[in-house]
């Protein structure tokens, strides 16, 4: 028994370090996810719209030389799918289209989305780690009672304690990360809508084009 009691007693210790490490995780995917979503988007809507008029502007003048050199060595995703956009304007507006759409899932999406998967991991560990650390608490509270000797207060208020203290490391993992998943899916997804936009606008401009040059 006291065996038991001891093993629930360092395995509560040991919980205050997994959930350090959850928690850092967590933060550490996010200000990944961050970075790479400032990196790829405009400051502001106004920013981005000033950049497909220029680009529109360009193409409609015939200047495709011009609309190329503007979205090359920019890293940020709309010019770069409008590079590929004008690249590619001979493919059928469908196809053209589709093969956008797959390469922004592929090169964009899929490395954001596996970022934000972990921060939803950490937010779902946190709670769990700290009710394994509850439980384990409350094991080794309940095992020095169980067994029969004369028990101070204090030995007691020391496995509540850890029992209390992972509870409480639990919940300040998860709620400041879910606040922090929000913000950064409202940043992915206004960053979507201007690519979509965007491109939507810029592939007009392409079609009308190459229609007039027919």
């Amino acid at each position: 028994m006291e065996n038991i009691n001891a093993l629930a007693a360092q395995m509560g210790d040991a919980t205050y370090l997994f959930l350090a490490i959850n928690g850092l995780w967590g933060a550490y995917c996010f200000i990944v996810v961050w970075r790479r979503l400032r990196q790829l988007s405009f400051r502001n809507r106004r920013a981005a719209e000033d950049f497909v008029e220029e680009l529109q502007e360009r193409i409609a003048a015939g200047d495709t030389d011009g609309a190329l050199e503007l979205c090359e060595g920019d890293g940020r995703a709309l010019p770069h799918f409008a590079g590929e956009a004008i690249v590619n304007a001979d493919l059928p507006p469908a196809k053209l289209r589709a093969m956008l759409a797959e390469h922004f899932q592929q090169d964009v999406l899929m490395d954001l989305d596996h970022r934000i998967s972990w921060i939803v991991t950490a937010i779902k560990a946190g709670p769990l780690l700290g009710l394994f650390g509850t439980v384990l608490g409350m094991m080794a509270a309940f095992g020095r009672i169980g067994t029969g000797e004369k028990v101070e207060p204090h030995h007691i208020a020391k496995e509540i304690s850890i029992a209390l203290i992972c509870t409480a490391m639990g919940l300040l993992t998860a709620i400041p990360l879910n606040f922090l998943l929000s913000i950064v899916r409202i940043r992915l997804t206004k960053m979507q809508q201007s690519v979509s936009s965007g491109l939507g606008k810029l592939l007009e401009t392409i079609t009308a084009g190459e229609m007039a040059q027919r």
